[in-house]
Order: C-alpha cells, then sequence, then structure tokens
C-alpha cells in the first residue's frame, strides 16, 4: 500500500446530511454530470474552464451544477501564494507575461475546510 500524507495521516469527510441530500435523484444527477465530463484532459494550470480539469474543480463543478452545493469558497489566483520559483516558472511557462490572477481557484484545502463537510473516519 502506498503511504500518502504526513505519517500516513488520513482522513476522510462526507456531505453532512448525505442520507437526506443524498437521494436517489440527486446521485443520478450527478452521475449524468460527471459523464460530461470524461475524455476532459487534466488541467495542470487549474484555469476554471470546462476544456480541461484539475481534481478539486472537477468535484466541486459537479456539485454545484448537480444540486447547487458550492464545497468550499473559490479564491483568485492572486490570493495564493505564488512566491516559490517552481509556481511562478510554471505559470510564466504557461501565460508568459499574461498571467490570469483574476482567474478563480478551488483548492483541494478549500473543499477539505468547507463547512458542508463532517469527518467520518481519520486514523
Amino acid at each position: 500500500m502506498d503511504a500518502r500524507g504526513e505519517s500516513s495521516h488520513y482522513v476522510v469527510k462526507r456531505l453532512k446530511n448525505s442520507n437526506k441530500i443524498l437521494n436517489s435523484l440527486a446521485i443520478d444527477k450527478m452521475k449524468k454530470i460527471g459523464r460530461g465530463y470524461i475524455g476532459k484532459d487534466y488541467d495542470i494550470y487549474f484555469a476554471w474552464s470546462n476544456e480541461r480539469f484539475y481534481c478539486s474543480e472537477l468535484v466541486w463543478k459537479i456539485y454545484q451544477q448537480a444540486m447547487g452545493i458550492e464545497l468550499g469558497t473559490l479564491k483568485s489566483l492572486k490570493e495564493f501564494d505564488l512566491k516559490p520559483n517552481v509556481v511562478r516558472q510554471k505559470l510564466k511557462e504557461h501565460y508568459g507575461k499574461n498571467i490570469p490572477l483574476e482567474e478563480k481557484i478551488i483548492s483541494p484545502d478549500a473543499i477539505f475546510q468547507s463547512d458542508l463537510l463532517e469527518i467520518v473516519a481519520e486514523q
């Protein structure tokens, strides 16, 4: 088994009241929306579009489009730490001098911190 996280620590969260909210109709709608994204490429530049997706964007959009639930708060690119050289290099590589600092992003941590989720397992 692959060791992930710090000291193999993990947390599993789920939507609060999921037994009431995630009924068969909601799940079917989420699946239908998700199927619409099959075949889309992974977005290593975190652009907010429907052409390519990064992991947390896909989860956020499926919940939002299917159920109107926003798991976490979107932040603009400029609100993140863009100082590390590797980050600046990737941004420059993709965008040149026109880095879209106003681009909205949903980070995995923003979803993790969402008040709409509750811990169901932790080790």
